[in-house]
């Protein structure tokens, strides 16, 4: 076996598929009472080298939890505690990664005993072959362990068993493996960043069974490598998802009459109303919930007698609840948070006006197409497409409000900027059929270059795609075809509000489109000969990602593009010469501003995002973001730590200045650009901004030792 490295190819992958049987759901209160592990070598399922054991958890088990494994405490009554078992387990996982079905539950399972115990845990690096599916298959109906079975052709053996779950969930990652690599996730590092990126998510389904819906690979292809951030939950506000008006119930009521109400009226809770009730709808913090898994828990715990009593002495209280008036997102974060599946919604006065649950949600969403879920990904013309369009700058508002990282707000326009070029482009489409143009010739892949491309676009953008063909000549058949369909693209986005490009960086133009042959002598011809108009443009090609179309073909045209840039130093030196020098608007007397406004682009962020694009093709960095090529740098230990470090920050302090200006800009009736009035800064904003562009003083000689 072969210590996993980043690099390792999933294919190549030698890991530990791990399971538990629990005694509850509840990660901070359930014990482990069965541990089953099996190797995968090489990638593949190495049946003969088995762990199993069972653990007695020191009580009794719940006979509810035995009807799922069957497993009683007759079965652990000779079985040893927690701290026998861990040693050995610990000695066959080694240093191995660990593979799971929902891995972060078994290893919270895990953690805990040892807490509990006092025993020594280390986090082992882990991939979760649920979040994985969902990556690459987001429109599945489901991501259980027998859904994601059938999908992939794996049989299931001794199902609720942990030895069993361990095999089964072992098979489903070799199985997984090709479409993991049809999606761009190829070794073990990609698959490890995807789970990781989305833990938190990832925990919010686990406990709530949401289903986080991403975008078709066979759609929007490469955009699987933007961040994972879906928009929806800061669109939408919990007065439009909860269920209105919420069922009450008396707190002397009985538990079989609560029941027998929960099964009329197809409800998974109910609220339980203060003694002291009035007219007007009860306070939250005066009124209680009963949930369908309390009537099941009462009934394990007291018996028959359970249903006699009244729903008082089974109920919570106070009730937890969210405005009506935020956004979904706070309801997500605060069910995970208390690991609950039902929330009241209240009115500004803190009365329950609502019910809201993980079904609730999870219906929504369904319903609402479980590619983005969005307004953009539904618009049925070019006008549904523009007043969707319109909301984006809403969106940054409430998002920048709640402290939301300029970064991240930057990814979640930059995935709504593809989302939208990919629905121009199948509006396009739709137009050429009308138009007894017929469907695509070939397959292709529709590109997002620049700052959407890196996924850093903020609301001041226009125009910058291209497109790639499997096959055919300059002129040719296909090449019209295509000529025609970007055309109407970049009109229909113009249309909705993202102008053209001035520069002329479009599909509709002949030297941004072209089969795959043409773009790898395109690329060749652009560092081999380096012409200077070639420079203008050339570098925000290598910032390009796929937003529709065949992934793979635009995989792969990515991968030739730094392939065939590897290596070439003069290229590259012409490239940093073409973007001048480095000129930061800040001076001995403060800011060197225009009109009281300063371009931070222009004099700050287009030097960072052109240091490290540049770095990323001289180092082989294959990265998309200006943080993450910085990052990668300097783990390559090959440039000055405080400056990369100083450009990371300093990249984010721009993105955050440039956008706050924009959303002021917008709100007051003015185009949003990238020039950010200085007076509007508070001192300490000022002194930070200052501070911050002190950082690029160094950009040019990095970028000159560096690129040798």
């Amino acid at each position: 076996m072969v210590d996993a490295t980043s690099a390792t190819p999933l294919l190549a992958l030698d890991a530990v598929s791990l399971d538990t049987e629990t005694t509850g759901l509840d990660p901070a209160r359930a014990r482990v009472i069965e541990i089953g592990c099996i190797r995968v070598i090489a990638g593949r399922v190495d049946a003969s080298a088995r762990f199993h054991a069972l653990v007695n958890p020191g009580q009794p088990v719940p006979p509810a939890s035995t009807q799922i494994h069957g497993i009683d405490d007759a079965r652990l009554k000779d079985a040893g505690d927690f701290t026998k078992v861990w040693p050995e387990l610990r000695a066959y996982i080694g240093e191995l990664p660990v593979i799971g079905h929902t891995t972060d539950y078994d290893l919270t399972i895990l953690a805990n005993e040892c807490q509990r115990a006092e025993l020594k845990f280390a986090q082992p690096r882990w991939i979760d072959v649920r979040v994985l599916a969902e990556i690459v298959r987001p429109n599945l109906s489901g991501f259980s362990m027998e859904e994601l079975a059938a999908w992939l052709g794996v049989e299931v053996s001794a199902r609720h068993s942990a030895l069993g779950d361990a095999e089964t969930t072992a098979r489903i990652f070799a199985a997984l493996v090709p479409h993991l690599r049809e999606g761009g996730i190829r070794t073990f590092a990609e698959a490890e960043t995807a789970c990781r990126q989305m833990k938190e998510m990832v925990r919010a389904r686990h406990q709530q069974g949401w289903v986080e819906p991403l975008a078709f690979p066979s759609r929007t292809d490469s955009e699987r490598t933007l961040e994972r951030l879906d928009s929806y939950p800061y669109r939408h506000r919990n007065r439009e998802v909860m269920s209105a008006p919420p069922h009450f119930i008396a707190g002397s009521t009985k538990l079989s009459e609560a029941m027998r109400l929960l099964i009329e009226k197809k409800a998974s809770s109910l609220f339980v109303l203060p003694e002291k009730n009035s007219d007007q709808p009860p306070l939250a913090a005066e009124t209680g919930i009963i949930t369908e898994r309390d009537v099941l828990r009462a009934i394990a715990m007291s018996g028959p007698g359970a249903m006699e009593k009244p729903v008082n002495s089974f109920a919570t209280r106070p009730l937890a609840a969210v405005a009506a008036e935020a956004f979904v997102y706070r309801a997500i974060g605060r069910m995970s948070r208390l690991k609950i599946r039902h929330l009241g919604v209240v009115d500004a006065a803190g009365r329950v006006v609502g019910a809201l649950s993980a079904r609730d949600l999870l219906r929504l969403r369904a319903s609402h197409a479980v590619t983005l879920g969005d307004e953009i990904d539904e618009a049925k013309d070019v006008h549904e497409l523009g007043r969707a369009w319109a909301k984006l700058p809403a969106v940054a508002k409430s998002l920048l409000a709640e402290g939301i990282d300029a970064r991240t707000i930057a990814a979640i326009v930059s995935r709504e900027l593809g989302a939208l070029t990919r629905r121009a482009s199948m509006l396009a489409e739709s137009r050429m059929q009308e138009a007894g143009r017929g469907a695509p010739p070939v397959g292709y892949a529709l590109l997002v270059l620049g700052s959407g491309g890196r996924g850093e676009s903020l609301l001041a953008m226009d125009q910058d795609n291209a497109i790639v063909f499997e096959k055919g000549e300059p002129g040719g058949t296909e090449d019209k075809w295509f000529a025609e369909l970007g055309t109407h693209i970049a009109d229909i986005l113009h249309e909705v509000g993202v102008p053209y490009c001035n520069g002329g960086v479009m599909a509709k133009n002949a030297e941004w489109r072209g089969s795959m042959q043409v773009w790898r002598e395109r690329i060749a011809d652009w560092i081999g000969r380096s012409r200077p108009e070639d420079l203008l443009s050339v570098d925000i090609f290598f910032d390009f990602r796929a937003v529709h179309g065949d992934g793979a073909l635009a995989l792969q045209l990515w991968n030739d593009a730094y392939d065939l840039a590897k290596g070439q130093i003069g290229f590259l030196k012409l490239l940093a010469e073409a973007a001048g020098p480095v000129e930061p608007p800040v001076g001995f007397f403060g800011f060197k501003t225009d009109k009281g406004r300063v371009d931070l682009k222009k004099g700050g962020l287009f030097a960072i995002v052109a240091a490290a694009r540049l770095l990323a093709i001289r180092f082989h960095v294959t990265e998309h973001t200006t943080r993450a090529r910085l990052e990668s740098v300097k783990a390559m230990k090959v440039g000055a730590a405080r400056d990369l470090e100083g450009l990371v920050h300093t990249h984010g302090i721009l993105l955050q200045n440039i956008l706050e200006q924009q959303l002021v800009d917008i709100s007051s009736g003015r185009p949003p650009s990238n020039s950010v009035e200085i007076r509007r800064l508070e001192k300490s904003g000022q002194e930070k901004l200052k501070q911050a562009l002190g950082n690029l003083s160094s950009v040019d000689e990095m970028v000159r030792d560096l690129l040798v």
